[in-house]
């Protein structure tokens, strides 16, 4: 038995996590000798807390050291906006009158972590938990943001089931070692629910018009993997699932684990023969028997979808298996496309590592076809938290109203193109006119306070104390190791007061880590979700925004804006809609970004979109950003850089002032301890012919490697494949020769010459212009 579950049932008490979004809250059943813990996640973000009843009115008795009265919950149950909407929605669906948080208390930031025990001897509570705040301005500092809360419940107390996703058609438990067969119709939804981690459940189907007919056409392992373009079981699901005729059955929509296998056989009695285990119970031997009343011919082994299973392929084709990643109240959320005979499992496989060596339970529920979930599958930022899901921008209505095609970056959907444009249309309206993308998935958090300034000159490389207020800068993130964490963009915000906007949501646990290794006294938040971004790039860039943006006069106007710079202004008018506008961009070409609260984004849009008309404005997604930041010599995580990757190799030296900057910062010492003259470097290569390397590719001189493909794309502006490369210093020269290799490295090769970077703008005169 795994070590949680021993514990658990031994304490008679299981713990439910909950995540409180900034300005949301959550309802809790409190219970006699319950206990709650309430953290904020930097800090600094606050916790109401009302606590009612078994009539339904406040109950006084709660009186947290240093609790105030509760009163930003109140003021935003009252103001105008979204997220007044959405609170005062949440009262409704709780049915408690929101009037009742004016009895309320606040636990300030400073008091978190907070636990409660409610004594064996007390009434049942039912506690309301807020993370409330007001909508934070494009120049403030002071978001609303996430708060945890872990609950103690005792085992009895209910089913440990993360709540439904909306009104349930029927709920179905899968006892350990099991299986259950239930029907669903065209349109309705299957959440298949792990109930305590790391517990595999096999998933089968079959066509209930064509079983009315004598015939099983059930999910087809072949087809599927031959239209999703592979050829082994991988560690995740396809996104549709198809019969022997090649035709949907089944649609994925929701995956908070991410990590399952498709289509090896369901454990099977011969598995467990061969490993000495005989009689033992088999997923295959449960489905043969609740199928039987079907007509269901027996097999000696069913094909499919093995959710929760941990398996992987070794590069040499074997496959391996380790526990589930899976963990308590984790599941799939799958969608019939036509009427189904379903089954699912709770595996009884306790002889290796396929259910964390201790089977446990499996929970299925059916939703109707008149309900409508989003598309999402689950990250995390750090192992231990609840996962996220995928979410959508601000400008989400909009960009979708423009394409269906959609791909996920960094916790985000984001448009890939545009019908009726194509990457090659949106590149060309870039470097020609002027398109808009939004970059809302940007990380920001605010920095601020006495010690933001000492902070972010030891975290970032360049030198943070020459920044100006209203200026921005552009900086790399390093380990110890010299590494590369990250890159991002540091505005200044006031004197003590910065904004840095990077890609990797971890950056600001890693910034809170460092404020509390060095004493600092800063607060870091972000602030993410109250602040959405568009870009605005292109040669007409400016001439389209000085149509739109007011600014005071105590702020630059978007066409006196120098390059690196952000100004704070309005849309349309000294009353339109509060914006920040910044000469920055990520194509090259002469642009800036507009930034927002998500409640004004799609006004926003809507004026630049239609502003943008007489300039030919067009819509850019990242499959032409690509082709665009290629061409700028422009890097990117994961490709360019990484922790195992310096700033000098990854193309961005200028960003690493070691001789003057005096003081000390991450990384320095490593970075200073490595010879310039070895350090592998960032070059571009132009290709003959019309094949396209890809990332990973190695670079070769002669029989041996030297370098490796970072990225690449075919170049409308060069008319060639071009790619970046990182490159071994002695072949770095322009107009070295060198090969690309594919397939093994030998048995193809692509002709390629070292070029200097940037292919596009050597000079960066139009960036700059």
């Amino acid at each position: 038995m795994n070590r949680r579950l021993a514990i658990e049932r031994e304490s008679g008490a299981t713990s439910q996590r909950y995540r409180i979004p900034g300005q949301g809250g959550i309802r809790l059943s409190f219970l006699p000798g319950e206990r709650i813990t309430v953290s904020s996640q930097d800090g600094h973000q606050c916790c109401e807390l009302l606590a009612l009843d078994g009539n339904g009115l406040v109950h006084a008795a709660i009186d947290p050291p240093g609790a105030r009265l509760a009163c930003l919950a109140v003021a935003q149950l009252h103001r105008a906006g979204e997220a007044s909407q959405a609170l005062r929605k949440r009262f409704d669906e709780w049915r408690i009158d929101p009037a009742l948080m004016t009895g309320g208390v606040q636990l300030p930031g400073e008091a978190l972590p907070w636990t409660l025990t409610l004594p064996a001897d007390a009434d049942p509570l039912i506690l309301v938990l807020l993370a409330p705040g007001e909508d934070m301005t494009v120049d403030g500092q002071c978001p609303a943001t996430e708060l945890d809360v872990e609950h103690w419940r005792h085992a009895s107390a209910g089913t440990g089931l993360p709540p439904p996703l909306a009104s349930c058609r029927a709920e179905i438990r899968i006892p350990h070692s099991s299986a259950r067969v239930y029907e669903v119709r065209a349109g309705e939804w299957i959440q298949v629910i792990d109930v305590a981690g790391k517990q595999c459940s096999d998933f089968i189907a079959f066509d209930k018009a064509a079983l009315a007919h004598g015939e099983e056409l059930t999910l087809d392992s072949t087809a599927t993997r031959t239209l999703a373009g592979t050829a082994l079981p991988q560690p995740g699901l396809y996104s549709r699932v198809t019969d022997i005729h090649q035709q949907p059955m089944l649609e994925l929509v929701q995956d908070t684990v991410g990590r399952h296998d498709s289509f090896l056989l369901a454990c099977t009695p011969k598995y467990y023969e061969d490993s000495g285990y005989f009689g033992h119970i088999s997923c295959t031997e449960n489905f043969n028997r609740e199928l039987a009343p079907f007509g269901i011919r027996s097999r000696s082994g069913w094909p499919a979808l093995n959710l929760f299973f941990n398996t992987q392929v070794e590069p040499c084709g074997s496959l391996t298996q380790d526990e589930p990643w899976s963990r308590p109240g984790d599941y799939v959320l799958l969608r019939a496309t036509r009427d189904l005979l379903c089954a699912s499992s709770a595996c009884p496989d306790d002889i290796d590592p396929a259910n964390g060596w201790c089977p446990t339970d499996i929970h299925i529920r059916l939703y109707g076809a008149e309900q409508h979930f989003p598309r999402a599958i689950a990250s995390r930022v750090t192992p231990e938290e609840l996962p996220r899901m995928t979410q959508q921008t601000a400008f989400h209505d909009r960009t979708s109203a423009l394409t269906k095609r959609f791909i996920e970056y960094r916790g985000y959907w984001v448009p890939e193109a545009f019908e009726g444009w194509g990457a090659r249309a949106e590149y060309l309206a870039c470097r020609e006119r002027v398109a808009v993308m939004d970059l809302s998935p940007l990380r920001k958090f605010e920095v601020v306070g006495p010690d933001a300034e000492s902070l972010l000159q030891y975290a970032l490389t360049r030198n943070v104390r020459r920044l100006a207020v209203g200026e921005i800068v552009y900086s790399a993130a390093c380990h110890e190791t010299g590494g590369m964490l990250d890159d991002g963009t540091l505005f200044r915000m006031s004197e003590q007061g910065f904004r840095w906007i990077c890609g990797a949501p971890y950056n600001g646990i890693w910034l809170r880590e460092l404020a509390a290794q060095r004493g600092a006294r800063v607060s870091i938040r972000e602030s993410s979700a109250q602040l959405h971004n568009l870009a605005i790039q292109g040669p007409r860039s400016r001439e389209l925004l000085e149509t739109l943006i007011w600014n005071a006069e105590s702020q630059p106007s978007v066409a006196g804006l120098r390059w690196f710079h952000f100004m704070i202004g309005r849309l349309g008018g000294p009353e339109g809609i509060p914006l920040m506008v910044s000469r920055t961009g990520y194509t090259g070409e002469l642009g800036f970004e507009v930034w927002c609260h998500p409640k004004h984004a799609e006004a926003v849009w809507d004026a630049i979109w239609e502003a943008g008309k007489p300039y030919g404005l067009a819509p850019l997604g990242f499959a032409a950003l690509d082709m665009l930041r290629i061409e700028a010599g422009l890097i990117f995580a994961d490709h360019e850089f990484c922790p195992q990757i310096n700033p000098f190799e990854a193309g961005i030296g200028f960003t690493v002032p070691l001789k003057t900057k005096e003081e000390d910062f991450m990384g320095r010492n490593a970075l200073a301890s490595q010879s310039p003259e070895g350090r592998h470097k960032l070059v571009g290569l132009r290709l003959s012919g019309a094949e396209v390397p890809t990332h990973g590719d190695l670079v070769y001189q002669g029989r041996f490697p030297v370098g490796v493909v970072t990225s690449a794309t075919q170049s409308p502006l060069l008319g060639c494949p071009i790619a970046l490369c990182r490159l071994a210093p002695q072949f770095t020269a322009p107009g070295t020769r060198l090969e690309v290799g594919r397939l093994d490295g030998h048995q193809k090769r692509l002709a390629a010459e070292v070029a200097i970077l940037p292919f596009h703008d050597p000079e960066r005169l139009r960036v700059r212009s």
